[in-house]
């Protein structure tokens, strides 16, 4: 028997046509890919809204602070898929990758954001535990007797 199979068809949505800007952030162990859209508004985390994902107003406020300097916070609208870190690398990860994507959205936006911090990769991580330590550079408690 033969089995008949039936021409794919893909669907475009909408979302696919959409212009949209793409850009890496990072901070320690924490890699957010966010995406930029002139259509949409608000942030959404990990298929989530921004409130849900991150429930600290602090860490909302982190990652909104892009957009607010920019004074754009209700004409763009961003998508982020994060990974790794903690709660707070994750958040700081995704502010770097907004900032780098607003500055392709417009180069003008670059020197703002530079002085504001937002476009450096925060470079400081966990220093690694070294053999005969507690920890990274605590010894062993001395005793006497």
């Amino acid at each position: 028997m033969e089995k008949t199979t039936k021409p794919k068809i893909k669907k475009e949505t909408a979302a696919k046509k959409e212009k949209y800007f793409e850009a890496v952030g990072r901070r320690k162990t924490a890699i957010a890919r966010v995406r930029l859209y002139t259509k949409k508004e608000g942030v959404v985390v990990n298929e989530k809204k921004l409130a849900d994902y991150f429930p600290l107003v602090r860490l909302q406020k982190e990652i909104m602070a892009p957009f607010e300097k920019m004074k754009i916070g209700d004409k763009l609208g961003a998508v982020a898929k994060v990974k790794g870190g903690g709660i707070s690398a994750q958040a700081e990860a995704v502010r770097h990758g907004i900032s780098r994507a607003l500055v392709k959205f417009n180069a003008e936006f670059k020197k703002r954001l530079r002085r504001a911090g937002y476009l450096k990769r925060d470079p400081r991580a966990v220093e690694r535990k070294k053999y005969g330590r507690h920890k990274a550079r605590r010894g062993h408690q001395w005793r006497k007797r």
